[in-house]
């Protein structure tokens, strides 16, 4: 699991979370772990379909409450309604290590 893990960090240019279940979790905890420790810096989004990942949103407001964390949102960590607004938020994204002319 970890090989596919990382496997998928380095070919990733970005990580977008849809619903799923307890293996989503387990991979987006891990990104975020990542991220904050500096590995990989790549964006990070939860694509909230319906308010699915509420229950997750007011986990991460209660670790911040409690001073666990300070706040992942929108540091390492950006909430989308649908995959549509994900891929306009992605238009407007740097891939990590793209020089800025690449881009125009």
């Amino acid at each position: 699991m970890h090989e596919r893990k990382a496997l998928m960090a380095e070919r990733a240019d970005a990580f977008a979370v849809l619903p799923g279940g307890i293996g989503t979790l387990d991979e987006t905890f891990e990104i975020l772990t990542w991220r904050q420790l500096g590995l990989p810096d790549k964006p990070t989004s939860v694509v909230d379909v319906a308010g699915y990942w509420q229950p997750l949103r007011d986990l991460l407001d209660h670790l911040v409450a409690h001073g666990f964390t300070k706040s992942l949102v929108p540091r390492l960590l950006q909430i989308v309604p649908n995959v549509a607004e994900l891929m306009r938020a992605l238009a407007y994204t740097q891939p990590a290590g793209a020089p800025r002319s690449e881009l125009l």
